[in-house]
């Protein structure tokens, strides 16, 4: 054997030593289940709160990566339709972002209830140590403050039954405020979305703590 090749045969070996020469571990999957909110309705989609949640995980270089599941009128009912294509691939977390549709057409609280958890039963039945964030919603006076009450009660119930974390009300400090949101009344702007995006880390960022 030359030098050269002895030589090249010692630089490789001190590189896979150090780890230098394998492959970079895959990302940690963090799922975002939701609805217009996820998908940034009305803004694009790089300033939706699911990216802006990927911006503060690199900035930390938190190795994680989250995939955007939001669709504009999607129902509890309708996510749990789309969970077994979903679950082809591997979910580290799930941020549940579902119900608010349900509340805007008169659902039965225990319909929607019952969709979010099948929900989170498959995702569990899937990948067991699966982290499971769920995201509170309120409904609009009118809708009754009986029908109000069960509604909100949907989601601390949900994670407490399940041990999950609870962002108690994703749109705090931006619902009812007009300029942060959309002429629409309803969906966050831009700007808007950078609120929700803190209201869920809050949450988010100690469950992707105890993954590291």
């Amino acid at each position: 054997m030359t030098r050269r090749k002895i030589i090249r045969v010692l630089l490789l070996g001190c590189l896979s030593a150090l780890g230098l020469g394998a492959a970079a571990p895959a990302p940690k999957i963090i799922l975002v289940l939701g609805d217009s909110i996820a998908a940034g309705y009305g803004i694009d989609v790089t300033q939706a709160f699911p990216a802006r949640i990927q911006e503060k995980i690199d900035a930390k270089g938190w190795n994680f990566k989250v995939v955007n599941a939001g669709q504009s009128g999607d129902t509890s009912a309708g996510g749990l339709g789309r969970m077994d294509w979903l679950l082809k691939n591997r979910v580290d977390v799930l941020v549940l972002e579902l119900g608010a549709n349900d509340g805007l057409r008169g659902v039965a609280a225990e319909v929607t209830k019952k969709n979010l958890q099948a929900i989170v039963d498959r995702t569990k039945a899937k990948y067991p140590k699966a982290k499971i964030v769920v995201a509170g919603m309120k409904v609009p006076p009118n809708m009754g403050r009986d029908y109000g009450r069960r509604f909100e009660s949907i989601f601390p119930d949900l994670a407490k039954r399940n041990n999950a974390a609870l962002v108690p009300f994703i749109l705090d400090d931006v619902g009812g405020v007009e300029k942060l949101n959309l002429p629409d009344g309803i969906h966050p702007t831009a700007k808007g979305h950078e609120i929700v995006a803190d209201n869920v880390w809050k949450v988010l960022e100690p469950t992707l703590r105890s993954l590291l």
